[in-house]
């Protein structure tokens, strides 16, 4: 068995030093016989560098759920088939073939992408599961943008509604004439509430992206009222048309968006080692 443990690092961090999480793993690993390389990655060509040994299991040592984001969309880019040539035996519905399983060793307080797809967190847990070989798929969200998530993305959210069109596959949610306090589009759970209220519910193993939308409305003839209205719906792809620029949040990574975007669900695509 061979292993490769990436730690993801800061651009701007010349000496990160040894990490006594990943220290530990190695020990582990080692142990159940497993010949192990470390590498270090701060750029993505690093991490297609890194990654590039299809026969080694994987295990990413990171802090935060941006930096799992990051190696996912590096492996789909190295997956994605050119246009022309469709693979023979790619799953139904699906763009790219399975990719690497991965494990997660979290370095600091656990990604919240590790608790949510419940995978094992201590350096022992972690390389027993890497031992074991046993995978969980997921669904992965893809967007036009080339980027990818494995959670999720939450458009606005704050203080400041937007308007914009919402339509997932033949259903429209949002038509543009009415403010958006927020918008999900969700394959886990981690944006899938806000402070007071489910904006929806789930699953990242049932090949459906989960969308809503959280609109104010006015209800009463006499003793007029306002309200939230949560609009939902799954399906197979979403498509969100801001008037102006919204702000939005995606694995942890945050932006703005001014032009229409698609996110697509590809079902089953993601792989993690839970062990037994």
């Amino acid at each position: 068995m061979n292993v490769v443990v990436l730690t993801l690092v800061e651009s701007n961090c010349a000496n990160p030093g040894p990490r006594t999480q990943a220290l530990h793993l190695v020990d582990e690993l080692k142990a159940r016989g497993a010949i192990v390389r470390t590498a270090e990655a701060s750029k993505p060509e690093e991490v297609d560098a890194a990654l590039a040994d299809p026969n080694e299991r994987i295990v990413l040592a990171v802090d935060t759920d941006e930096q799992v984001n990051a190696v996912m969309a590096r492996l789909v880019r190295m997956a994605v088939p050119a246009p022309s040539k469709r693979p023979e035996g790619l799953p139904e519905g699906r763009t790219i073939p399975d990719l690497p399983a991965l494990a997660i060793l979290p370095l600091g307080a656990a990604p919240g992408i590790v608790a949510r797809l419940g995978l094992p967190e201590k350096p022992a847990e972690v390389a027993a599961a890497v031992a074991e070989g046993v995978v969980k798929h997921t669904d992965l969200l893809r967007h036009d943008g080339g980027g990818v998530a494995v959670d999720g993305v939450r458009l606005g959210g704050g203080d400041r509604p937007w308007r914009g069109v919402v339509n997932i596959d033949d259903v429209v949610l949002a038509d543009g004439s009415e403010q958006i306090l927020a918008c999900v589009v969700a394959n886990a759970d981690g944006y899938a509430a806000t402070e007071d209220m489910v904006l929806a519910e789930p699953d990242p193993a049932d090949g459906k992206v989960d969308v809503a939308v959280a609109v104010p409305v006015t209800v009463g003839r006499l003793r007029k009222k306002l309200r939230i209205e949560v609009r939902r719906a799954r399906g197979r792809a979403v498509a969100v048309h801001p008037e102006d620029t919204v702000t939005f949040i995606q694995d942890g990574l945050v932006g703005e968006l001014g032009r229409k975007r698609t996110w697509w669900i590809e079902p089953g695509a993601a792989g993690w080692y839970v062990g037994a």
